[in-house]
């Protein structure tokens, strides 16, 4: 059987070692390459010994950054690369969408652009870029063949803005997996006592100086520990000068290996997500299948993702009121709920189904 051609753009690369796009086709790694000849573009500076090949698909490298500015011009050259030959092209994010329009009279490929959330609201953009985005994401809608949103809220926003159905898929979860601490003991004199958990990126609209506040300005009996990429922003680097030697707070660079990551994580009392943008976030999924029980932020997207069955909190307030009054909560049914949710949607081979039934469609 000849297979069907694939190129994935707007990623940093694989084996995934940044983000959630790059989490995403890690593992639909695991199943797509028997059904498309894969092509990847990958971030040269991101991967010094450079493989041809990963897990199947064939790998591309690019001397350009992913993030940030350069990523228009690195997801458009990438684009451009996938003119010829591909009968598909899995665009992730819109940063490059202005591409799109250019190349459509000169590829028969279907294009498909996962559009990421709101990436236009997010705090971290100025006005200019928060206006490009707008104007990228209306582009990648009228102008490819599919739209992947993996959030309801997500899914409804596009309907109503652009009249425009779209593909409804989340993230899978179940690559993560509990940690017994005993390994761990001696690095973490916490962790075997209560503790508050959270790994995200360091950005504004992720409100980790919201949760630094209440948990170092309040007398509260249970400490927060936060991993994340303090030293990638001034805003990061910011934030861990002034809180890292406050009371009630650990703060910890990124980790990479995931037994470590996941012993903090597992083994939290209660895992807080400050997420107040995007779609389905991946590492609420995954905290959903490690059956931790959640306190999050109360926007749509975090509600959709947890089923309403999590604790919300709107403002620093509402979140001080909630640490107060913790053992009020059922934490074991919250945490049975999580699992049961997370297994029954989040789950990688289903997400792999999805996918393949989605370009089977077009």
């Amino acid at each position: 059987m000849i297979k069907k051609k694939l190129a994935i753009v707007g990623i940093v690369g694989v084996p995934a070692n940044y983000g959630g796009f790059e989490t995403l086709v890690e593992y639909l790694l695991d199943l797509l390459p028997r059904f498309y000849d894969i092509t990847i573009y990958c971030q040269s500076n991101s991967y010094p010994e450079k493989m041809d090949t990963y897990k199947g698909a064939k790998l591309e490298y690019l001397d350009l950054k992913a993030n940030g500015v350069q990523s228009v011009i690195y997801d458009s050259i990438s684009l451009w690369k996938s003119i010829k030959g591909f009968d598909y092209i899995l665009v992730l994010g819109v940063s490059g969408a202005i591409t799109i329009p250019f190349i459509r009279p000169f590829t028969s490929a279907k294009i498909i652009t996962h559009i990421d959330g709101l990436e236009w609201k997010r705090d971290k953009w100025g006005a200019f870029a928060k206006r490009f985005l707008k104007f990228s994401e209306s582009l990648a809608v009228r102008y490819s063949d599919a739209i992947i949103s993996d959030n309801k809220h997500i899914y409804d926003y596009v309907l109503e803005e652009y009249g425009k159905e779209s593909h409804l898929i989340a993230y899978g979860a179940n690559h993560v997996t509990p940690v017994d601490t005993s390994l761990y003991q001696k690095k973490y004199s916490f962790i075997n006592e209560p503790y508050i958990f959270t790994v995200c990126r360091i950005e504004p609209e992720n409100n980790i100086e919201l949760q630094l506040k209440v948990f170092s300005e309040n007398d509260l009996s249970i400490p927060y520990v936060i991993v994340g990429n303090w030293n990638s922003s001034e805003y990061g680097m910011r934030l861990y000068e002034e809180y890292s030697t406050k009371k009630n707070v650990i703060l910890y660079n990124p980790i990479y290996t995931s037994a470590e990551l996941n012993v903090l994580r597992s083994n939290c009392h209660y895992y807080l997500h400050g997420h107040s943008a995007g779609g389905t976030n991946p590492s609420l999924v995954e905290a959903m299948y490690l059956a931790l029980p959640i306190i999050a932020f109360g926007v749509n997207y975090n509600r959709e993702t947890t089923f309403n069955r999590g604790i919300y909190f709107a403002d620093a307030e509402e979140l001080l009121e909630l640490l107060k009054c913790l053992d009020t909560f059922d934490r074991d049914l919250i945490s049975k709920d999580m699992y049961k949710l997370a297994r029954k949607n989040y789950s990688w081979k289903a997400i792999n189904k999805k996918y393949v039934n989605m370009l089977e469609s077009l």
